[in-house]
């Protein structure tokens, strides 16, 4: 044995324990209020900040060190302020900017609540069912993802696919599959004004809270959701299909993807967007992976087998295996759409 490289490891293994405490503690940021308090109104010593947050300062006082030491914020020993360095707003303040990480953190801490049954289910096969998840996964999911719908859907995906922004232009029928708390669908009926939608999702309080945002944003004329396992067919025909970081989750990808295709109408188009991974285990390395394969086995993954499904994972779904999955299900063709980004990967199919 290499004792310098285990000295080596010792020390990784070391960092990576406090990176777990530090998002235990930035995900109480978030949820506190602190981190948002602090980037709007400024510096403070436990008690002002404890004070204008209306929180314990034995707690704050604690929060403040234990960021300070994780470098996520600064301090003035002359003052005894701590302060949110504007250079740290955008990833832990600005929601829902493009670097925000509140919902990524929040997703994990609700997941990681599950760990005993995922523990038992490494002894006796099966998972978590999505019903059994604890409510921060599905709101961190919905406030993670709405950084994409909100900053990146109109104003980067959908340049990149010209065909199908011509048919949402020209008043296209739409369904988001998998579509959450609507938040895609939203941003696409205020972009384009001649589309009707619906989106279809089978946990009922995701599509209730869909229902409200889209009556509070007015467009409860045009978009309406469907409690749905899309698995088992969609009604109706579309000129425009949609799932965004869904069909690596499903019970039964191929019978969610057949249902697509055969929703679509001739000339239809279906985009797709999925993890940007590998069919290599080699090339699924580094800090997004490994981020990706503990959700694979605290959420998406686990879910899947829980009902008896194929359970993907997060990973599971690298552009080899989804061509494989969309020729079985009738598709005549799947384009991997180029763009820069390190999470996911873009495809248009058509019939």
């Amino acid at each position: 044995m290499d004792e310098n490289r285990a000295a080596e490891f010792t020390g990784r293994v070391l960092a990576d324990s406090a990176a777990a405490a530090t998002i235990v503690l930035a995900a109480l940021g978030d949820r506190t209020g602190l981190f948002k308090d602090l980037a709007e109104r400024g510096p403070a010593t436990s008690g002002e900040l404890a004070g204008r947050t209306g929180l314990a300062e034995r707690y704050v006082r604690e929060w403040l060190g234990g960021m300070f030491a994780a470098g996520y914020l600064s301090y003035d020993d002359a003052r005894q302020r701590y302060a949110l360095p504007a250079e740290h707003v955008p990833t832990l303040a600005t929601e829902p900017g493009p670097a925000f990480f509140g919902g990524v953190h929040q997703e994990l801490i609700g997941a990681i609540q599950r760990y005993d049954q995922v523990a038992g289910a490494f002894r006796r096969g099966g998972g978590v069912r999505p019903a059994d998840l604890h409510p921060d996964v599905w709101t961190g999911t919905s406030r993670f993802t709405a950084q994409w719908h909100q900053n990146m859907l109109v104003q980067q995906w959908l340049p990149l696919v010209p065909q199908t922004s011509a048919r949402l232009r020209a008043g296209a029928r739409v369904a988001d599959v998998g579509c959450g708390t609507g938040q895609a669908l939203i941003a696409l009926a205020r972009a384009f004004p001649a589309i009707t939608a619906t989106g279809y999702d089978a946990h009922p309080p995701s599509v209730e809270q869909a229902r409200r945002a889209t009556a509070e944003a007015g467009l409860a004329d045009r978009v309406s959701y469907q409690v749905l396992d899309a698995a088992a067919g969609l009604p109706g025909s579309f000129d425009v299909i949609t799932t965004f970081d869904v069909v690596h989750d499903a019970v039964d990808p191929l019978g969610l993807l057949r249902s697509i295709r055969d929703a679509l109408r001739p000339g239809g188009s279906y985009l797709c967007l999925e993890i940007n991974c590998s069919d290599q285990a080699a090339a699924n390395t580094g800090p997004i992976a490994t981020l990706l394969y503990g959700f694979s086995v605290l959420y998406c993954m686990t879910t899947s087998l829980a009902e008896g499904g194929e359970g993907l994972g997060t990973l599971g779904l690298p552009e080899p295996v989804l061509r494989d999955l969309a020729a079985k299900a009738g598709f005549a063709q799947v384009r991997h759409v180029e763009m820069d980004n390190p999470f996911n990967s873009l495809y248009e199919l058509t019939r």
